[in-house]
């Protein structure tokens, strides 16, 4: 999808569909509010006014009004949609309402839409937060239906933000990098095991990383061997398919930073939950597993093109958990890379055995801080359902840093608890600690297992098995992978102050 800054008067842009967003009338207001809004009711003899009296299109965020051949208008159709109040709208509400415009009118085989944005609206934050949810509202999980002429019929050619603003063309430009980075990262959760395998990943990841002009290197079975990867090999060994660990660098220019940010993806490409085998029932989201690997590869094909003055390093350990005759066994006990020993009680757990490897191997070249994102808990999920990811970290201030990141990017985060009284919940007789405690706190003590491998260095664990995937079809974005965290982890990066 082509994306477009114009300047022409409201009346001249040319276009299939003109979006005009409405805010709710404060109590006792009678008059429509903004300019684009007021030109468009005016031209069109009032309309948007009885829209609003009528209560047919108040104002609620996401209501929506479409009106074909406005008069006065070039457009061909003007689409009125709800902004809600406008003390409660900001960017998190402008990509809802770009992305469920969009996905209403690619329906109605619209091939050119305008977006007008104006006043306040008309700034770098609201521009750069519509286009990335009109090119994610765009996104559709069919990339392997070959209806060739459907999908060309629901394919929206140019999205262009209309408006005056100084800092529009520059918000536009940033929406664009992250809305092509978030289905990027959604195209790579989106894909299936059979297609998908940890060796495929490493591919796209390589080329993802040549294209972008970053440094990548994957160490393969071998040499993860040879430095002693033992927790991350222990469940690679009952696949067929190689595992392997994705390294992909970013460097600025110039920097004065001494920070090295180390970006931590859990990349499981299909999860059957080993010897521990997983229900049938639900089994094929398992493709999702490696949803934080493709999260962290999607924020550093983002930060090649917005540079931040801080090296960011992306450690994705990418494997096939299956039940083969050469799987691990529960009982068993594997040596990690930090030379922890570790119980294997529950082979399903498989997410922080290849996690602990790659933060310590992060560790060991140079990261100063560490975020790690991975599919980890359906305690998680019980925690906090579909919402909210879970975030855990060893340091209060650098936790916080990342929830405003979070804030300021409309990803939803909540703080869970690593009180030292977790620790007790992960004891093994045998060995140096198990990979999963107690039926309580099961998202406590995950995390607490990976803290283990992360302290002393300062570390936060997103726990995003709850969100990375949407169940439902939403009206701005389509049902499948969501990209979570990507987002969060260049607005962490690109505002970075040591």
């Amino acid at each position: 999808m082509q994306i477009l800054v114009s300047k022409q008067p409201l009346e001249l842009v040319d276009a299939a569909a003109l979006i005009v967003p409405v805010f709710q009338r404060p109590e006792g207001g009678k008059e429509v509010s903004g300019a684009a809004a007021q030109l468009a009711n005016e031209k069109t003899g009032g309309w948007i006014q009885e829209l609003l009296d009528s209560g047919e299109c108040g104002g609620k965020l996401l209501e929506t009004a479409l009106l074909p051949r406005p008069a006065g208008l070039a457009a061909r159709r003007l689409l009125v949609i709800g902004a809600g109040s406008r003390e409660k709208f900001g960017p998190t509400e402008m990509r809802k309402l770009a992305g469920t415009a969009l996905r209403l009118l690619k329906a109605k085989k619209v091939r050119q839409v305008a977006l007008a944005l104006d006043g306040d609206l008309a700034g770098l934050a609201f521009a750069s937060a519509a286009v990335e949810g009109a090119i994610a509202g765009g996104y559709e999980p069919d990339r392997l239906k070959t209806d060739q002429k459907a999908k060309d019929d629901q394919r929206v050619e140019s999205f262009t933000i209309v408006g005056a603003g100084g800092e529009i063309q520059a918000g536009a430009d940033r929406g664009r990098i992250l809305g092509e980075a978030q289905n990027f990262t959604r195209d790579l959760v989106n894909e299936p095991g059979n297609r998908l395998t940890p060796t495929a990943l490493a591919d796209a990841a390589r080329q993802m990383a040549v294209e972008q002009g970053l440094e990548y290197e994957v160490l393969s079975a071998d040499r993860m061997k040879q430095l002693g990867m033992g927790a991350l090999l222990g469940v690679a060994q009952g696949s067929a398919e190689p595992p392997a660990l994705i390294i992909v660098r970013y460097k600025p220019g110039q920097s004065n930073s001494k920070a090295h940010i180390g970006l931590v993806g859990k990349g499981v490409t299909f999860d059957t939950g080993g010897i521990s085998i997983k229900p049938a029932d639900g089994m094929e989201k398992m493709k999702y597993d490696m949803a934080g690997g493709a999260a962290v590869l999607g924020a550093m094909r983002a930060l090649a093109q917005l540079k931040p003055a801080v090296t960011v390093t992306a450690f994705v350990p990418t494997v096939e958990n299956m039940p083969g005759s050469r799987a691990q066994r529960p009982g068993d006990i594997v040596t990690s890379l930090a030379g922890k020993t570790i119980e294997v009680l529950n082979t399903d757990a498989e997410g922080r055995l290849i996690l602990c490897d790659a933060i310590e191997y992060a560790k060991r070249l140079g990261c100063t801080h560490l975020v790690d994102a991975a599919t980890l808990t359906g305690a998680i999920v019980v925690a906090l359902g579909h919402i909210n990811v879970g975030v855990f970290s060893n340091e209060e201030g650098f936790r916080q840093r990342l929830l405003d990141s979070a804030r300021a990017e409309g990803e939803k985060m909540w703080p869970m608890p690593l009180d030292e009284e977790y620790k007790e919940l992960l004891k093994s007789p045998f060995a140096d600690l198990p990979n999963i405690g107690t039926r309580w706190g099961g998202a406590i003590t995950a995390a607490m297992f990976l803290k283990e491998f992360a302290d002393p260095t300062p570390w936060i664990h997103l726990d995003i098995a709850g969100t990375a995937w949407n169940d439902d079809l939403k009206p701005f974005l389509a049902k499948g992978p969501t990209g979570v965290a990507m987002r969060t982890f260049v607005n962490l990066a690109m505002n970075w102050k040591d």
